[in-house]
């Protein structure tokens, strides 16, 4: 089964905006593990203008389903996911200032580097995930870095898929066929939503788990939460 994590960083952006707590990243936590959210996400930036490191050790206790921190390997984050020892921890590329992650690892260039990090992880018993493209050189130096899973990068499926599905999800096919082949498990976000979603898990249904954000809490604010994440969860089904 594929699991849906939701990625409640838009709910803190909206607390943060007007200051205060309102609405409360706390209760979102728990009211998505509640509605049947198989996981909840976090990318604490260095900013923080959405999570709050406080945030992340906040919610820690709270969470009974999966707990994925994304983030850019910096000493700060590092030490921050080591002191709460997440299920998982997703390593991204993004710089400091970016608005959201907008590509993947080179895996190629960066291997020793990830491999380091992945070690330190892995020695206290945190999964983890390297955000990456679908470049076949990147997953297979992935591979050596001793990570445990990936996860797709699927903006350029999301893109394209109105325009051409079959060739939206080719590559994205073969890169999970590889990552497959080298042992490695597979998440997959960016952009996805309820229009693309049933097609690329059809497409792929051995993807271990889809980290969804932007599109699950604007969708929400139409929807409901509730009724909204059940909604994604039977395009998994």
């Amino acid at each position: 089964m594929t699991k849906l994590s939701v990625n409640i960083n838009k709910i803190a952006t909206i607390r943060n905006a007007r200051g205060g707590n309102i609405p409360n990243v706390l209760n979102a936590a728990i009211n998505c593990q509640m509605f049947g959210a198989d996981g909840i996400t976090v990318h604490p930036r260095p900013d923080e203008r959405h999570i709050r490191y406080k945030d992340v050790l906040d919610i820690r206790p709270v969470i009974t389903t999966e707990f994925n921190i994304e983030g850019y390997p910096t000493d700060d984050f590092i030490n921050l996911v080591i002191s709460v020892k997440p299920d998982q921890v997703t390593l991204v590329p993004d710089a400091h200032d970016a608005i959201t992650s907008n590509a993947g690892w080179d895996t190629v260039k960066h291997r020793i580097y990830l491999a380091d990090i992945i070690s330190l992880f892995r020695k206290n018993g945190i999964r983890t995930s390297l955000f990456i493209d679908t470049n076949p050189d990147n997953i297979e130096a992935a591979a050596l870095t001793g990570t445990d899973r990936i996860e797709l990068y699927t903006e350029p499926y999301a893109v394209e898929f109105s325009t051409n599905a079959a060739e939206a999800i080719a590559p994205f096919v073969r890169a999970a066929e590889i990552a497959r082949s080298k042992g490695l498990g597979i998440n997959a976000g960016h952009d996805l939503n309820l229009d693309n979603l049933r097609f690329f898990h059809q497409s792929i249904p051995w993807v271990d788990e889809v980290s969804i954000g932007h599109a699950l809490i604007s969708d929400a604010l139409y929807l409901g939460l509730e009724n909204t994440i059940q909604m994604y969860k039977r395009q998994l089904a």
